[in-house]
C-alpha cells in the first residue's frame, strides 16, 4: 500500500472514529436522566410475539441477501449449488454488517469459500462488486420513492447541504434510472480508463432492484416490530427515518453505523418520556438484527475451519 493510500486510509478512520464518539456524546446527553435499570425494564417490556417476529424478519432478510450471490453467480454463468452460494453470502454479510470493512472481512471469508469451490479471482471479485452495487442500488430506489413520499427534515447534526431529504430522493432515483438505461442501451463493457464497467441484462438489473428493496423492507421491518406500542408512525413514515439514520450511519464509516444509527432515530422517535424505552428496543434490534446473525457466522466459519483442517490431515 503506498504512503499516501496509508495515509487516507488514516484520515478515514480518525473521522469515523471522532463521528462514533460524537454520536455516543449526542446519545448520553439524551440518556443522562435515566438509570440502567429503565433500559433494562424496556427490553423486558418487548412481548415475545414481537420478538419472534423481528427474529423471523431477520432470517427473512438475510435469506433475501443471499439472493444477491446467487443472481452474480448466474451473471457470470458460474453457477454453484445453492447451499454453498447461500452460506457464503450469509458469513459473508454477516460478518461485514457487524464488523464493518467489508473489503478486509466479509470480502475476505467469501473470497476464501468461494475459491474453493472453484470461483477464479476475477469471478469472486465480480460476484463482490454485483452484491454490493444491488446493495446500494435498493437503497437509492427504495430510499428514492420513500423520501419522495416522505420528504423527512434532515437533522442539523448530519451536516448535509439541504434540510430535507426531498434532493436525495431525486438524486437516488436519477441513479437508478441511469443504470436501468444502461442496462437497456450498452450491450458492450463500457471502459474508463483501465477500467472495464459491465452492465446486465434489463432483466437482472430489475431482478437486483426489487431484491435489495425488498431486503431494505424487512431489514426496517425488524426495529418497526419492535417499537410497536412506542412509535405512532405508521410503518411508511417510520421506513424513511430507518433509511436516513442508516445513511448516515454508511457516510459516517462507523462499522454498523453504531452510535450513529441510533442517534437519528432517537432524533425522531424520542420525546422526553420515553428516551430509555427507545434506546432499550435500538438495543435489542442491534443484538437480533447484528450481533445474532454475527455469532452464527463465527460458529458456522469455525466448523468450516475445523472441517477443513481434518480434510487435509486425512489427506497426508
Amino acid at each position: 500500500m503506498s504512503k499516501q493510500k496509508r495515509g487516507i486510509n488514516l484520515i478515514v478512520s480518525f473521522l469515523s472514529l471522532l463521528v462514533f464518539i460524537c454520536a455516543l456524546v449526542a446519545i448520553s446527553h439524551q440518556l443522562r436522566k435515566y438509570n440502567y435499570w429503565e433500559l433494562f425494564n424496556s427490553i423486558k417490556a418487548i412481548t415475545s410475539e414481537h420478538l419472534l417476529l423481528a427474529l423471523g424478519l431477520t432470517t427473512l432478510s438475510y435469506l433475501v441477501l443471499t439472493v444477491y450471490d446467487i443472481l452474480a453467480c448466474y451473471q457470470i454463468r458460474h453457477p454453484l449449488p445453492y447451499l454453498k452460494i447461500i452460506i457464503a453470502a450469509f458469513l459473508g454479510h454477516a460478518i461485514s454488517n457487524s464488523v464493518g470493512f467489508a473489503v478486509l472481512t466479509g470480502s475476505a471469508v467469501r473470497y476464501r469459500l468461494y475459491y474453493n469451490w472453484g470461483l477464479s479471482v476475477v469471478e469472486i471479485a465480480q460476484v463482490i462488486a454485483f452484491s454490493n452495487l444491488s446493495f446500494w442500488l435498493g437503497l437509492f430506489a427504495i430510499g428514492g420513492i420513500a423520501f419522495l413520499i416522505e420528504p423527512l427534515t434532515i437533522p442539523k447534526l448530519l451536516h448535509l447541504p439541504f434540510s430535507s431529504a426531498h434532493p436525495l430522493a431525486w438524486i437516488f432515483l436519477s441513479l437508478v434510472i441511469c443504470y436501468i438505461l444502461c442496462s437497456f442501451r450498452l450491450k458492450q463493457p463500457l471502459k474508463i480508463r483501465s477500467w472495464r464497467v459491465s452492465f446486465p441484462s434489463p432483466k437482472f438489473a430489475l431482478m437486483q432492484l426489487v431484491v435489495a428493496s425488498a431486503d431494505w423492507i424487512l431489514a426496517a421491518g425488524v426495529l418497526y416490530v419492535l417499537l410497536i406500542g412506542v412509535t405512532n408512525l405508521s410503518y411508511s413514515g417510520f421506513f424513511s427515518i430507518y433509511l436516513l439514520a442508516q445513511i448516515a450511519g454508511i457516510i459516517s464509516h462507523v462499522p454498523g453505523g453504531l452510535g450513529v444509527f441510533e442517534t437519528v432515530i432517537l432524533w425522531f422517535e424520542a420525546d422526553n418520556n420515553n428516551v430509555a424505552q427507545v434506546f432499550g428496543i435500538l438495543l435489542a434490534y442491534r443484538f437480533i438484527y447484528y450481533l445474532l446473525p454475527l455469532g452464527v457466522a463465527i460458529l458456522l466459519l469455525s466448523l468450516y475451519e475445523l472441517y477443513q483442517r481434518l480434510k487435509i490431515r486425512k489427506q497426508q
